[in-house]
């Protein structure tokens, strides 16, 4: 299935109400995402990232005949890493094995290579995500380890996986 990145629009908020009420999507993503997500909740998550800095934060709505399917974003760290970014994203559980998600990070992916200087994304998801870990993998990012223990979530202490594609 075919899909596009491109900017967030405010009327994207009830579809990212619908993606984001799925416990399977909200157990995979770092914690901080109310549940059960509402529309007014869509609409300030896509506010603050159409309102972040344009130099800092790359947010995308993936979508497919321009419906928001899901999300991805690039974050810019700061300091000695002010060339590298991290990359997260969802898909509505729908759109699954479709393809989509490795479509959406290589767009994202040649986006920020193209149009800024960073040189370096990585991504960590956790070890057990098996899906996420193969997205990334088929869109050209290279297994780098696995980060024991890494993070606590829904009180599990779980291992992360981290990722990463550098400019050529």
């Amino acid at each position: 299935m075919e899909c596009s990145t491109r900017s967030w629009k405010v009327e994207d908020a009830g579809d990212l109400a619908v993606a984001l009420n799925n416990k399977k999507i909200l157990d995979n993503l770092r914690d901080g995402l109310p549940y059960p997500y509402t529309v007014e909740d869509g609409r300030a998550f896509i506010e603050a990232m159409l309102g972040d800095d344009e130099n800092k934060t790359y947010p995308f709505a993936i979508t497919v005949n321009d419906k928001a399917v899901g999300s991805i974003g690039v974050f810019r760290k700061d300091n000695i890493h002010c060339k590298t970014a991290e990359m997260g994203y969802y898909i509505a559980e729908p759109y699954w094995g479709q393809g989509i998600g490795t479509s959406a990070v290589k767009q994202v992916c040649n986006y920020i290579f193209e149009k800024t200087d960073i040189i370096r994304i990585f991504a960590e998801p956790f070890a057990h995500n098996v899906a996420s870990c193969r997205v990334l993998e088929k869109a050209g990012f290279a297994y780098e380890g696995t980060l024991r223990k890494n993070a606590v979530k829904n009180g599990n202490v779980l291992d992360m996986k981290i990722y990463s594609i550098i400019k050529v």
